[in-house]
């Protein structure tokens, strides 16, 4: 759907909600779907390789397939192993005083779902909730974002091959369709973005009163305790931060080390990245900044930095002199940014990484929670104890411990924030939850002892309320 207007916006709800109103798909077309969709997306891998490098400008083919092909796959195959478990009535106790009714919680979609997405990861962040949403047995409207124009042409056409259009639906536009869709009464809206767009995607849904869920971002803290291998620290935090160059919600976005250790932990950064990408200019593993405003946003952050007194460390192995027009950021690496500059009050969002230093753990831990809630947070540590005082005393929307950014492939775990960094989880068995209704029913028996507590509460009523309330 191109060229909407909020009437046809409207209209093209209703027409869902119409199809949704003749009934809940059962598990056999859930699982029908889900098949197809993974058919779909393992069929043109290749064509969203294409695609999504040619929206960046660059960006990893084997990145892409590990990011927004497998976990989506992965995710399906979770759901597909599941699904069944998940979609049985779910009996539950009951109170011994309503012996012998029985208690039970049944699973129903809630309706149609709105899903808008955003262009770092454009078809992971478009399909999970989606699988999410169908297996729970909803239909779904989709609105890709603008940013990436081709993978968001290539989604509406791959969708549009696997399903009706009255059960998946994408609306293609800028940030005024965005603010229409937002508008819209969905039976739930999923959001995944910043924290600002946020707000004003969760003040149109409240106008609603339609349900939210929002992931959102935030400034993710890595702690290296002071003990811990610093080359295993340096090669899993330049894994984590500078996958599709540092464009990950969930990417460490700054460093807390003991003072002592961050020469050390420099050199080692500087090492792995000098390996890993020896010439930015011709290396198809570095992916280059999304949009022009973005990258002279990150030059900004450095630039501001570096007035404030900050050391920046650009890593640039081949000495490259890099094209601004291709949009090529070298890894950056910032020692002791001032407090109050962007790069340290906004998330980064990009292939740079402000190092900051402590001088006990107490004093890391205190920093952390001085600040907004994060999505994500990193602690490296062989010391079990300490893992669990920074666990117990810090509170993320997700943990990986001594490795970055895995805790958000494993279909088991939760996926979401916590206040400014978002609202809800989903991903497997938790995005089937989020897009249902537990609906309690209570299944009165043949006999019920409460028919003997009526008016005029007198004899044994007034005995047995004295027990129920003693």
């Amino acid at each position: 759907m191109d060229g909407s207007t909020p009437d046809l916006l409207m209209a093209e709800l209703k027409r869902l909600q119409a199809a949704h109103a003749r009934g809940a798909p059962p598990y056999v077309d859930r699982m029908a779907d889900l098949k197809r969709l993974r058919a779909a997306v393992k069929a043109k891998a290749e064509d969203i390789v294409a695609a999504t490098s040619a929206d960046f400008g660059r960006r990893s083919r084997h990145e892409t397939l590990l990011s927004d092909v497998m976990t989506v796959l992965h995710d399906i195959d979770y759901t597909l192993k599941n699904l069944k478990r998940w979609m049985k009535p779910r009996r539950v106790a009951t109170g011994w005083q309503f012996l012998p009714g029985r208690s039970e919680i049944r699973y129903q979609p809630v309706g149609v779902v709105g899903i808008i997405s955003p262009w770092n990861y454009p078809v992971n962040l478009a399909l999970m909730p989606l699988v999410a949403a169908l297996a729970a047995g909803n239909r779904a409207m989709i609105k890709p974002s603008e940013l990436t124009p081709r993978t968001s042409d290539l989604l509406k056409s791959l969708l549009a091959d696997v399903f009706p259009s009255d059960k998946v639906s994408v609306v293609l536009g800028g940030p005024e369709i965005a603010a229409q869709f937002s508008a819209l009464p969905f039976d739930h809206l999923f959001f995944t973005g910043s924290t600002a767009v946020g707000r004003i995607v969760m003040q149109a849904a409240a106008k609603n009163l339609t349900p939210v869920t929002l992931e959102l971002g935030g400034k993710s803290p890595a702690i290296i305790a002071p003990d811990y291998p610093i080359a295993t620290a340096a090669a899993r935090l330049v894994a984590g931060k500078f996958l599709n160059a540092g464009q990950t919600c969930i990417a460490p976005d700054y460093i807390l080390a003991p003072s002592e250790q961050i020469p050390a932990l420099t050199a080692a950064i500087e090492k792995e990245l000098r390996e890993r990408y020896p010439s930015l200019q011709s290396s198809a593993d570095y992916t280059t900044v999304a949009t022009d405003r973005h990258f002279a946003r990150l030059q900004n952050m450095v630039a501001e930095a570096q007035a404030g007194g900050a050391q920046i460390i650009e890593v640039n192995p081949a000495k490259e002199t890099l094209d601004p027009a291709k949009r090529i950021l070298p890894p950056t690496l910032v020692l002791n940014p001032p407090a109050q500059s962007k790069l340290m009050s906004e998330e980064i969002f990009g292939p740079i990484l402000p190092i900051l230093p402590y001088r006990s753990l107490d004093e890391a831990i205190r920093y952390v929670n001085e600040h907004d809630r994060p999505l994500a947070l990193y602690h490296f540590d062989l010391d079990s104890e300490r893992t669990r005082r920074v666990l117990d005393s810090t509170i993320a929307g997700g943990v990986t411990v001594n490795d970055c950014v895995l805790h958000i492939a494993q279909s088991a775990l939760p996926f979401g924030g916590i206040g400014p960094s978002g609202i809800g989880h989903y991903h497997g068995h938790h995005g089937f939850l989020t897009f249902s209704k537990q609906k309690p029913v209570f299944y009165q028996a043949r006999f019920s002892s409460l028919s003997l507590l009526k008016p005029p509460y007198r004899g044994f009523a007034d005995k047995l309320i004295a027990f129920l309330t003693r």
